[in-house]
């Protein structure tokens, strides 16, 4: 009492956590996001816990319970029912099988719970904070598994065989772009005469799972250059589009979307639609891959190419990257970033083409596999044999670097040609 420690309520931690939500300023999915862990996790476990009795000790014991299992068993073993009540047991009925929580995500708990704790002190409620005495489990290395650019090149061509889908896993490829960020993408944040592509907006699903749109994540808008090969890919996909709105006997609207199921681009994607469909296609091709991924494929090829992390923070609209720049980032279109677009093009598989009238069997890089081909049918180039270099081959074939690379990758996913990140290309054989 002298300490002024003692407790001015009795309210349990639920009373906290619902009095919390309801005065905390959030954003629509952090709040689904809190809500949803909460209820599955913390609630049911200490949820009726006086606030008073929570200690460092309840805590980091709650914290190892859900790092052992996420269904905090207590190593009993039981049935796992698949519906309430009385029934008559089948395949579903299956015995529990403990699954950790993940590190991060029982971080995650930490905090929302240390926020509410926070308010609480500062409330009065409780005189410390026991949060702030926990230690929650030490954060997760970074391990980002970009696919390699020989599976890049296989989730393009797969994806191609719906080429408006194509395009979608092309534009996440080429711009690191999120899923929400594209589902929003609407066609007046084209500007494909400048290059530039403006994300302003993210689609999610809110708690009813209707279709919402929001701020992107940094609550920025960023643009972002484009490179040739992209502005041609959407110069195309916006053809398909004004073709179907002839047949239905519409009018184009500037704030339709990119990327539709609809016929008439009317309405985005859902999330996670994508993610699921994405999934499917690296599944078929037996790769281990998601959407996520392509976006740090994109960061990947970027830094490996020598581009400044600070254009790849401003491309991809990481918030910790360039702090400052970021901050300012409205109107920020740099000379970098230029090179960042035509650089990254450079190290994209090549395109597939779409079955059209017209020829492509003269188009450069076309010209220059079907050299490098010949010397490997011939024996000139033996399995283990060294390529000509990519400056090389461009500057026999006077073409550009990146036409001379879709020559190389288009080998590769042949199986002619074997490719190692940071070495010359080699025949394959050996």
């Amino acid at each position: 009492m002298d300490e002024k420690r003692s407790p001015r309520t009795r309210a349990t931690l639920d009373q906290l956590l619902d009095r919390w939500l309801e005065v905390t300023d959030i954003e629509a999915t952090t709040r689904m996001g809190y809500t949803n862990k909460l209820n599955k996790h913390v609630r049911p476990v200490l949820g009726k816990l006086p606030v008073a009795r929570l200690d460092a000790e309840t805590l980091e014991s709650f914290y190892a319970s859900l790092r052992r299992c996420r269904d905090w068993c207590g190593g009993k073993a039981y049935v796992k029912h698949r519906v309430n009540g009385e029934h008559t047991c089948t395949a579903t009925c299956r015995p529990h099988v403990c699954k950790p929580l993940s590190a991060s995500s029982v971080r995650q708990i930490h905090w929302i719970l240390s926020g509410a704790l926070s308010r609480a002190v500062r409330w009065r409620w409780i005189a410390v904070n026991p949060a702030g005495q926990a230690e929650p489990p030490a954060p997760p290395h970074p391990d980002p598994q970009p696919p390699n650019p020989v599976d890049a090149a296989r989730i393009i061509n797969e994806a191609w065989q719906d080429p408006d889908w194509g395009s979608l896993v092309w534009l996440a490829m080429t711009t690191g772009a999120r899923r929400g960020e594209l589902c929003a993408l609407r066609w007046h944040h084209l500007d494909l005469d400048a290059g530039v592509l403006t994300l302003r907006r993210s689609a999610y699903l809110d708690e009813n799972g209707q279709l919402q749109e929001k701020d992107t994540k940094t609550h920025q808008q960023r643009r972002v250059a484009l490179d040739p090969e992209t502005i041609e890919v959407l110069r195309e996909l916006h053809g398909r589009y004004i073709d179907r709105l002839a047949q239905l006997d519409a009018k184009a609207d500037p704030a339709d979307y990119v990327f539709s199921p609809e016929a008439d681009n009317s309405r985005g994607y859902r999330p996670d639609t994508i993610t699921q469909r994405c999934g499917r296609l690296a599944a078929r091709l037996g790769i281990t891959s998601h959407i996520h991924a392509l976006r740090h494929y994109s960061a990947t090829e970027l830094i490996n190419a020598g581009v400044d992390v600070r254009t790849v923070a401003g491309r991809l609209g990481h918030g910790g990257g360039g702090t400052t720049t970021l901050r300012v980032y409205a109107a920020w279109l740099s000379e970098s970033d230029q090179r960042a677009a035509g650089t990254l093009a450079a190290r994209m598989p090549p395109r597939p083409v779409n079955p059209t009238p017209r020829s492509s069997a003269s188009s450069p890089y076309r010209l220059i596999a079907d050299d490098l081909r010949e010397q490997i049918r011939t024996g000139r180039l033996k399995p283990g044999d060294q390529l000509p270099a990519v400056a090389e081959l461009a500057t026999t074939h006077s073409v550009s670097v990146g036409t001379a690379h879709r020559a190389i990758a288009l080998l590769t996913t042949e199986g002619l040609v074997d490719v190692v990140r940071g070495r010359r290309a080699t025949v394959a054989g050996v």
